[in-house]
């Protein structure tokens, strides 16, 4: 009976590890990176955004202030509708085997916009800093 109980708590731990969120996690490319950065950023997920961006204080100001405004001054409905958009992937360029920009939008707010992905110790995250920058035709 005591060996039913250890292989019914070891099935639930290992049910409930593979239903886990990975936006906490690495990504495995650069298309993930961007997808899963996106869907914490829709969500109110600023803790899981975090560990997927460039660590640097730019970006963490960045980051910062896009919690800020879903906190302080976004309604109810917007982030309701922001949580149940989908992600629409226009265009994936791959500048270099370390720089990627993705343009997307999501199902809510329709507005393109695009995010560089950088790989960094063999990890792919967001520089936020490339979609506030002025606009450079030569990496847009």
């Amino acid at each position: 009976m005591r060996s039913l109980s250890i292989f019914s708590s070891l099935c639930l731990l290992l049910l409930s590890a593979c239903g886990s969120n990975d936006a906490g996690q690495s990504s495995e490319n650069d298309v993930d990176a961007a997808r899963n950065f996106i869907r914490a950023a829709l969500d109110g997920q600023y803790k899981d955004a975090q560990s997927l961006i460039v660590a640097d204080s730019v970006n963490q100001q960045y980051l910062d202030a896009f919690a800020t405004n879903y906190r302080e001054r976004m309604s109810g409905e917007d982030k309701r509708g922001y949580r149940e958009s989908s992600i629409n992937i226009h265009d994936i360029r791959s500048i270099n085997d370390s720089v990627t920009i993705v343009h997307y939008s999501n199902s809510y707010k329709k507005t393109q916009d695009s995010l560089k992905v950088v790989r960094q110790n063999n990890n792919w995250l967001v520089d936020l800093k490339y979609s506030f920058a002025p606009a450079d035709t030569t990496q847009r």
